[in-house]
């Protein structure tokens, strides 16, 4: 299923997010400095289990109440207060892994409790009485686009005129159920990703990660300009081989992006295929546009990854140094010399074209703009 570049322009009023570095700002300024929040860490928490590369805001065993929420409710400090979840001001919560650390926990202790926030309408619910949301709270869930599909909702919402404002909110955590789920893959093994790097073996990191962002169709300096969607529905967890499902939903945001002069900020966690294909399909989309990922310091934040990023990539425009974080954990040789291994001036660019891919061939794309 193919959509054509919707461009329904929103006003980014706030945005932030959490990652083993912190907020936005102390994130995109780690990036800057090429560090890498990655560590070796047993895939089953406290039941061990080899090593892989994790990038955890602490323990990843599920706690009660679970440990995602005193992070999450630090993080909500920074959104504007509003009537949220109200018919003109509602709430979308994306996610993949909602409570599941705690629906594992359960089988491993056998406490009930873990059951009141395992589910996903549990989480959510948990969610919405701590921060006192209405009951207007959307919910996605699709893999690694979900933050994505989430956007491109509110955006759809707020040119219908049905809302004022919408509150996207997104989180991912680490658990062992996750971890030990992409262990059996064999892509999160024991060596650190190295995005769009050519190598024998591909491998991916996975990290916590959570992120907030206000949209509305007033007139801001940052705008998601557009969004573009695509699912190839090929494979259980593959892509087209011959990349159609990258090129259709790359081509749609290209045509949105027009003339502007953009920098890309590709999906990249370190797989092989997905990462030679969208390499090369930037190249031809964006000629000479650079490809950064930085999946290769906060690994895969799964549903959460596009929101998260977005964040970031805000915080690197809106800061002092007026640089974008190269990708961090990259080396030469790379699938194409797009590949932005350094940081590199923002100054040259008027627009950003931000990716995520999923499981089964599921791509998006936004375009961010500023004056």
């Amino acid at each position: 299923m193919n959509v054509p570049a919707d461009q329904l322009p929103a006003g980014i009023v706030a945005c932030d997010c959490l990652t083993p570095f912190g907020n936005a700002t102390a994130t995109a300024s780690a990036l800057l400095a090429g560090r890498r929040a990655l560590e070796l860490t047993p895939v089953l928490g406290r039941d061990g289990g080899d090593l892989v590369p994790l990038a955890l805001t602490g323990s990843m065993d599920e706690t009660l109440p679970p440990r995602w929420l005193p992070k999450l409710r630090r993080m909500a400090a920074g959104i504007p207060l509003a009537a949220w979840g109200s018919v003109r001001a509602p709430v979308i919560v994306t996610s993949s892994n909602f409570g599941v650390g705690s629906l594992y926990a359960f089988t491993r202790e056998h406490d009930a409790r873990h059951l009141a926030h395992g589910p996903p309408f549990a989480s959510v619910e948990l969610l919405r009485r701590e921060f006192a949301w209405g009951e207007h709270v959307h919910v996605f869930s699709h893999a690694c686009v979900t933050a994505h599909l989430g956007l491109a909702y509110a955006a759809r919402l707020l040119h219908a005129g049905l809302v004022d404002r919408v509150l996207v909110f997104s989180f991912d955590f680490v658990s062992p159920f996750v971890a030990g789920g992409f262990h059996s893959l064999k892509i999160l093994n024991g060596a650190m990703p190295a995005p769009y790097a050519v190598r024998e073996t591909g491998s991916i990191g996975l990290g916590d990660g959570a992120a907030f962002a206000v949209l509305t169709r007033d007139v801001a300096p940052f705008r998601l300009a557009a969004h573009a969607l695509q699912n190839e529905m090929f494979h259980f967890t593959g892509n087209q081989p011959d990349g159609a499902g990258f090129a259709a939903c790359a081509a749609a945001i290209a045509a949105a992006a027009g003339g502007r002069r953009v920098w890309i900020k590709g999906h990249g966690t370190g797989t092989l295929e997905a990462g030679r294909i969208e390499a090369e399909v930037s190249a031809r989309q964006f000629p000479g546009a650079p490809l950064v990922s930085w999946k290769g310091s906060l690994g895969h934040t799964l549903g959460s990854c596009g929101l998260v990023e977005l964040a970031i990539a805000l915080a690197a425009l809106r800061g002092s140094e007026g640089k974008i974080p190269g990708t961090v954990g990259g080396a030469a040789p790379s699938f194409t010399d797009t590949v932005a291994l350094e940081r590199f001036a923002s100054a040259c660019f008027d627009g950003a074209v931000l990716t995520s891919n999923a499981f089964g061939g599921a791509h998006a794309a936004m375009l961010l703009t500023h004056d």
